[in-house]
């Protein structure tokens, strides 16, 4: 049974009455410990897919199933639990409060969890240790660099342990270094930790660090494919 599974998967919006079909008649499936990578220009269509994989916005047709269980059946509530419990995100923004620790930041997610307050601190640490800022548990987002903001990011992400991790152009905002540094970041949590990653980029050097690339144009899949040689994070490292 796959992770994610969407079949005939359409999104239309209205534009002062005009229907405009931003996903068409996508269909895939990706299986638990998978990284790929959806690949596309600027208005193709993969962030609103991220959106409806994600559970930040509904699909108009098709159907998506989610670890087995058909989404399109699911109150808000539900999918507002599925969504904290299941899945992790990295923005492009970082989306860190300022003023407010790493180790504070990374604890956030767990107000809204089941997990017992008395655990809040040992995961979030674990996280923090996991992603390599040990040493900044203390710091505040001004304090760090792009890249410790956005691996600060990914502790966040995984102190719920989610079964997918959903990663919106994670190295749009940094430099090929520190962007570098992320994607080993990444690799390393799908490779060591078999944790699942869906990545959004529309850049060809940071898809290819994923072992299979869905490429997107015009809401519509134009290609879906295994990676036959990954690349390695020092490839960025000038």
């Amino acid at each position: 049974m796959s992770l994610i599974d969407v079949k005939n998967l359409q999104k239309i919006y209205e534009t002062e009455g005009v229907p405009f079909a931003a996903l068409r008649d996508i269909s895939f499936a990706i299986d638990t410990g998978e990284f790929v990578a959806i690949m596309g220009p600027s208005g193709s269509g993969k962030s609103t897919l991220l959106h409806i994989l994600g559970f930040l916005d509904r699909h108009t047709a098709g159907a998506y199933r989610f670890n087995g269980k058909t989404i399109n059946e699911s109150t808000d509530d539900e999918i507002a639990h599925l969504r904290n419990k299941k899945m992790g995100f990295v923005f492009q923004s970082f989306n860190l409060l300022a003023r407010t620790s790493v180790l504070e930041n990374v604890k956030l997610p767990l107000l809204y969890s089941d997990i017992v307050e008395s655990e809040w601190n040992g995961r979030a640490l674990q996280a923090i240790e996991s992603v390599g800022l040990s040493h900044r548990v203390a710091h505040e987002p001004a304090q760090l660099s792009g890249g410790e903001k956005q691996r600060v990011a990914i502790a966040r992400a995984l102190v719920n342990d989610p079964e997918v991790i959903f990663a919106d152009e994670p190295t749009g905002n940094l430099d090929s270094k520190s962007g570098g540094m992320i994607m080993e970041t990444l690799q390393k949590l799908n490779e060591d930790d078999d944790h699942t990653i869906l990545l959004i980029t529309h850049e060809t050097y940071t898809a290819e660090h994923a072992a299979r690339i869905i490429f997107i144009k015009d809401g519509a899949i134009e290609s879906d494919r295994h990676v036959t040689k990954r690349l390695k994070a020092n490839h960025f490292i000038k």
